[in-house]
């Protein structure tokens, strides 16, 4: 959706949908952002959401000079980017999204700050809304460390596990500073070479995960012998503060992509609504979603290819060129915002094989290329 009207170097935008896209985009850009009618037709409960001051409230920890003006119904705000401090941050996550809704925005901005990010989360590690910290640390990390080079200070480390609806759970994330993010030329997946998972259990029996695993494993085998699937399963102070199992799948190819896929059990909420979550169903179906991801293919998870759009884009000034798998809708929005914050355009075309021999199997892949803006942290003095 493009901005409704642009005053001076403000950009505003309508309705609730992107929230997320459109902070990080203005922290980095620079342009202050006006979001109105948030959810003004809802009449039992309009305005902003409980996580969403949550992540406005992680922009204003992560950064020096910002000014942030909410109306008092909450169903509009104004947000002035000041710049990208970093350093030493404990947050507490809203219950109502997981601390992966948090993390991506963590990811994006880290390599920008003038001090190194050592940030504690505290929520929920697991659920639907949002990919869970497995799903991160496989998918996203990998993207990270393929544009900063040098990962060496990079971690993503699950002190306390804690699912939906009551949390509970700790996560640690460092993430060193750049001066300048590479520009990437990468196109070939290369062959999928092994399948890596975690099933974990919160204040449910063992036997959860193990039924999980063994579900799990047997689909997979059938597509791959290195199948290895860890269980971690927590007890008492450990173990979060609701009940809950779930499972995460990698698959990792030669070339060092990493798609994931993962399935978590219903919450107590919804145990009344939905049939109860059975292991052998949920381990089956995320074999079945891994599958899929594979098919869809390309050099990147589904889910992150937002974020090589984001890198590519603030890259040095020169020809970026990066193969993904069907766009997802939510990319495709974002390459429109990053028209509007840093007036970039991508090209994007479904590369042809000529020899038959290099063709990859699967969907359709989409060639994304641009030029980078050359973007410098300019937070970080030290080169």
């Amino acid at each position: 959706m493009p901005p409704i009207a642009q005053e001076g170097n403000c950009l505003i935008y309508r309705g609730s949908n992107f929230f997320k896209q459109r902070l990080i985009l203005s922290v980095l850009s620079g342009k202050p952002v006006k979001i109105t009618q948030i959810r003004s037709d809802d009449e039992a409960n309009p305005g902003m959401r409980e996580y969403e001051i949550g992540l406005i409230r992680l922009l204003d920890k992560l950064t020096n000079g910002t000014k942030i003006e909410l109306n008092p119904a909450g169903t509009s705000v104004m947000f002035v980017p000041g710049l990208l401090h970093g350093g030493q941050i404990h947050h507490d996550c809203s219950c109502q999204r997981s601390i992966g809704y948090f993390l991506d925005v963590l990811i994006a901005l880290g390599p920008f700050c003038k001090v190194p990010l050592n940030v504690t989360l505290r929520g929920i590690t697991n659920s639907k809304d949002s990919p869970s910290v497995d799903h991160i640390k496989g998918a996203a990390i990998s993207v990270l460390k393929r544009f900063l080079v040098v990962d060496e200070g990079l971690e993503l480390k699950v002190i306390k596990r804690g699912v939906a609806p009551l949390g509970g759970g700790e996560v640690l994330f460092k993430c060193p500073v750049r001066k300048t993010l590479r520009s990437i030329q990468f196109t070939q997946q290369g062959m999928v070479k092994r399948i890596r998972g975690t099933v974990y259990a919160c204040k449910v029996s063992p036997a959860m995960a193990n039924r999980t695993v063994e579900a799990a494993k047997g689909v997979m085998l059938k597509f791959l012998p290195d199948v290895y699937i860890y269980t971690d399963q927590n007890r008492g102070k450990m173990s979060g503060n609701s009940p809950g199992f779930g499972i995460c799948l990698h698959a990792e190819t030669t070339d060092n992509v990493v798609f994931a896929a993962e399935v978590n059990s219903h919450t107590k909420d919804e145990a009344g609504e939905k049939d109860p979550s059975v292991p052998e169903d949920m381990g089956k179906e995320a074999a079945l979603r891994l599958l899929y991801e594979i098919y869809r293919g390309g050099c990147v998870d589904s889910a992150y290819q937002w974020l090589v759009a984001l890198f590519m884009t603030l890259g040095q000034k020169n020809v970026s060129k990066f193969m993904t798998g069907p766009l997802s809708s939510y990319t495709v929005h974002f390459l429109q915002h990053l028209r509007d914050f840093f007036s970039i355009t991508f090209k994007l075309e479904n590369p042809e094989n000529e020899d038959d021999d290099d063709a990859v199997a699967g969907a359709q892949k989409v060639l994304m290329t641009c030029v980078g803006i050359g973007y410098t942290n300019i937070s970080k003095r030290v080169i």
